[in-house]
């Protein structure tokens, strides 16, 4: 395994002093990590240095192609004072088949979580102490070439920067409201809706933009194809409790296999609650809830970790979803993976990773 050079800032950053107000992904922390790749050395020169601009050619195949795969996961500081992160090597796993579906490099999955535990070591004076509050992880891969023309860039950058954050939706846990796009898609099977590249939050910007300018917070895409099928809202996957059975669409190639999505399907699992993976339609939502089966939704990801939904709206149909308040399997949820990331709960699936503990 490679050694990691360091390079400490001379000056650092006034750390926030209210944490209750630090927002989502507006302040960074003092160093960032960087490796690079090139096809004859293969991934080189890992590095923590001070945090700060990067130099780009203005021909780098990234600003023009795309070729852009990130990440995103979080440490939290455990109500004994240890740092931990949360099933960190399933990000790494998944930005290698984000790299493989863009054709760029995959990286080594234990060497990648290493790095970013150095990072965090480094920095572990950003990881924040109040309830609801972690140090969000961003690690990405830009391709760095300089050329135009549609091809596969030979160079690559590894880079890993940190951000403490509190509630990604300022209504923290409270119910949000989403709007069902209806025209706008976002990916379809065989394209790249399965990967975190910038090209998909690219494409779902412009439905986020309109729902928000009608008071929403967030977009639930449909499938590209029939137009029909729930697929998964911009930032999260999606669940529906129906009858007590809890219902999320399955993984199909455009969906996101998000890490917190399986974490819920394992627990829901081991309680056994109903649980199933299948297509479900807007339409079969909506007769649900009309006839008073639409017990419970909630979205499930890293930035929010589960966030209840009290609203969806598809076309003219509002559908309100247990009087505005969160249900009691979301509740449970989000009190038991939060517990975990925290420490205060047990750890069954030995999902936490310590930081520093080797």
């Amino acid at each position: 395994m490679q050694d990691i050079t360091i390079q400490l800032a001379r000056t650092l950053k006034e750390k926030p002093k209210d944490e209750g107000a630090l927002g989502f992904g507006k302040l960074f922390t003092d160093h960032m990590f960087i490796m690079n790749y090139s096809t004859d050395k293969g991934w080189f020169d890992p590095r923590i240095v001070p945090y700060g601009p990067i130099s780009l050619d203005p021909a780098a195949t990234c600003l023009h192609y795309g070729q852009l795969v990130f990440e995103g996961l979080k440490a939290y500081r455990a109500a004994d004072g240890r740092i931990v992160m949360f099933r960190p090597n399933e990000n790494m796993k998944r930005i290698n088949r984000s790299d493989d579906r863009l054709c760029m490099p995959e990286v080594d999955v234990d060497f990648a979580v290493k790095a970013i535990e150095r990072l965090v070591e480094v920095e572990k004076d950003w990881v924040p102490t109040s309830p609801g509050t972690s140090l969000y992880i961003r690690p990405y891969i830009i391709s760095t070439d300089a050329f135009l023309g549609v091809h596969p860039s030979s160079t690559y950058q590894f880079m890993v920067i940190l951000s403490p954050v509190g509630s990604y939706y300022p209504e923290g846990i409270k119910p949000i409201r989403i709007y069902v796009e209806n025209e706008l898609v976002r990916s379809v099977k065989g394209g790249t809706g399965f990967t975190k590249c910038a090209g998909n939050y690219a494409a779902s910007l412009k439905g986020q933009v309109q729902a928000e300018e009608q008071g929403y917070s967030q977009v639930l895409w449909l499938d590209g194809v029939d137009r029909k099928y729930i697929e998964e809202v911009g930032s999260m996957n999606v669940f529906f409790v129906l009858d007590g059975e809890v219902v999320t669409p399955e993984l199909n190639g455009s969906i996101l296999p998000g890490i917190t999505r399986d974490s819920v399907l394992q627990l829901l699992r081991s309680w056994d609650v109903p649980v199933s993976e299948r297509r479900l339609s807007v339409q079969e939502l909506v007769d649900a809830h009309n006839a008073g089966r639409l017990d419970e939704a909630f979205g499930t990801g890293t930035a929010a970790v589960i966030s209840p939904i009290g609203e969806l709206t598809w076309q003219d149909t509002h559908m309100h979803i247990n009087n505005g308040e969160i249900g009691p399997i979301s509740q449970r949820l989000y009190d038991e993976i939060s517990g975990i990331q925290t420490c205060t709960r047990p750890d069954p699936f030995g999902w936490i990773y310590e930081v520093g503990k080797d």
